[in-house]
């Protein structure tokens, strides 16, 4: 059993069960959702997409940095990205020496496109659940989101 602490000096007894339960089931959603993804489009492509989405224009330092990746990882995503003309780079007119990437239209779309089918996924094994369960959930999105807050 290990021992973590909460709040304001509480602790909470984690047995090894939890973190592991907790952990391949999140991988296990993400793979799954991963399945319903655009063909032809690699997670880094498309997590890459959706910061720029949230970001944009933003410099390629910027983006590797987001998506903790090194910039010459981060140039050949967006390089592949660039090719099938969902993203455009644009020279920044302050320091030509600097690159904004936007996305296009079309990767907005398929940005759109790719969201809504996996929010879909997930909305049908939600109406699957029980009300008790879906308030259990609830719950624990906030919990999670918690968890990931860079502290």
């Amino acid at each position: 059993m290990t021992r973590i602490d909460g709040i304001g000096g509480r602790e909470a007894a984690i047995t090894e069960a939890l973190p592991t339960r907790l952990r391949l089931a999140i991988m296990r959603l993400a793979r799954r959702l991963r399945q319903q993804s655009e063909p032809d489009m690699s997670p880094s492509m498309l997590s890459a997409m959706a910061n720029i989405e949230y970001r944009q224009p933003v410099t390629l330092g910027h983006l590797a940095k987001a998506e903790r990746v090194t910039p010459p990882t981060m140039t050949k995503i967006v390089g592949r990205l660039e090719d099938a003309g969902l993203v455009i780079r644009v020279v920044d007119p302050a320091d030509r020496r600097i690159q904004r990437v936007s996305l296009s239209r079309d990767g907005a779309k398929l940005i759109a496109r790719n969201r809504s089918r996996k929010n879909a996924y997930l909305a049908r094994k939600l109406r699957q659940l029980e009300p008790e369960e879906v308030a259990k959930l609830e719950d624990a999105v906030g919990v999670i989101e918690k968890i990931l807050e860079d502290k």
